[in-house]
Parts: C-alpha cells; sequence; structure tokens
C-alpha cells in the first residue's frame, strides 16, 4: 500500500512565489494554474505527485493533471518514480540555463517557426499592386529580422551556462566595444555611406 504523504503549507515567501509566477504565466499566455503549479516544482527541494500539488495548492486533481501534462508537452518538468511507490513524482529541471533554453526552444517551435513559414510563403506571392508590394518589403524586413535573431539564439543555445552568463553580465560593455571598433573601422554613424 502506498503511502499517503500529507502536504506542508507553503511557507509566506514560497506562496508568494507561486502566487506571482501564476499571475506572470497568464501575462505570458499560459494558464494561471499551469504557472503556479511549475513554481511549486521550481522551489520544491525534492519531486512532487500529483496529490501532493493539488493539495498544497488547493487545486483540482483534474486541473494539476492537466497543467502537468502541459508542463510535460513544454519538456519543463521531469518524471521521476519513487522506489515502492507507483504514483508519478515530477520535478523542475535544477539547472535554470536548461529551463530557459527548453522555453526558448518551444517557444520558438510553436509562435516563430509558422510566423517564418507564413512570411516566406508570402514573399513569394507575385504582388500585384504597390500597397502590396510595400507589405510585402515590410514582411521581407519582418522576415530578415527574425531570421538574424533566430540565427544569434542557436549561437547562444551552444554556449556552456558559464559563458552565457559572462557573456550576459557585459552587458552594456559588450554595446561600447561594438562602438569602439564602429569608430577604429569607421562604420560609426557618422561615417559618409558608399
Amino acid at each position: 500500500m502506498e503511502a499517503m504523504t500529507q502536504a506542508k503549507p507553503l511557507p509566506e515567501l514560497s506562496r508568494q512565489f507561486v502566487s506571482h509566477f501564476g499571475e506572470m504565466g497568464s501575462r505570458w499566455g499560459i494558464n494561471r494554474t499551469v504557472g503556479q503549479i511549475y513554481a511549486l516544482l521550481f522551489i520544491s527541494s525534492e519531486p512532487l505527485n500529483a496529490d501532493q500539488i493539488a493539495e498544497t495548492l488547493e487545486f483540482s486533481r483534474s486541473n494539476v493533471s492537466m497543467g502537468l501534462k502541459e508542463l510535460q508537452a513544454w519538456r519543463l518538468v521531469q518524471l521521476r518514480h519513487q522506489p515502492g511507490d507507483r504514483r508519478e513524482y515530477f520535478q523542475a529541471p535544477e539547472d535554470v540555463w536548461e529551463i530557459f533554453k527548453r522555453l526558448a526552444e518551444e517557444r520558438r517551435r510553436r509562435e516563430i517557426e509558422p510566423t517564418q513559414s507564413m512570411l516566406r510563403a508570402a514573399m513569394m506571392e507575385e504582388a500585384s499592386s504597390d500597397e502590396e508590394r510595400y507589405a510585402q518589403q515590410r514582411m521581407r524586413d519582418m522576415h530578415e529580422l527574425i531570421d538574424k535573431l533566430m540565427s544569434w539564439f542557436d549561437d547562444v543555445q551552444r554556449l556552456s551556462p558559464e559563458t552565457a552568463m559572462q557573456l550576459m553580465g557585459m552587458g552594456s560593455a559588450v554595446t561600447r566595444l561594438l562602438d569602439l571598433k564602429d569608430k577604429i573601422t569607421g562604420r560609426g554613424k557618422s561615417a559618409p555611406e558608399a
């Protein structure tokens, strides 16, 4: 017989984090419940099963199950098994860089790639008016920007977490370095166009 573990009430700081993450989740386009489940798993020192999550957050078991399925589809939770217990336990990946990468990859797959496909198809259409030619040029500009961002994203994805953190820590130093390079090479804003 599986032992029923009693969920502990959340300390105030954890409760605030879980509540805030639910609020932010709804702004990021995910269900509030899913955001709160993820926040609980993120701060939990041990994997939790669906009953523990439901009890802690005072959600219905069915809402927790649906939320966990969504988090699994996003690859944001890992399934764990405990010896002698048939229930499934879940936990968030430990490495925050890995979490960021998974979120970014999924958003890219679900949102960016369909937009790129639509833009490519629209650019291949024959424009029949000046308005359409103008619209196509705007779409081409958008496609080019997205393409460059995705190239940069691919490069960042290949970095080790340590290198990525160093790069992010450099902040405005990178901009100053690029400005200096432009001044040295004459590619600055004041340089005449060829």
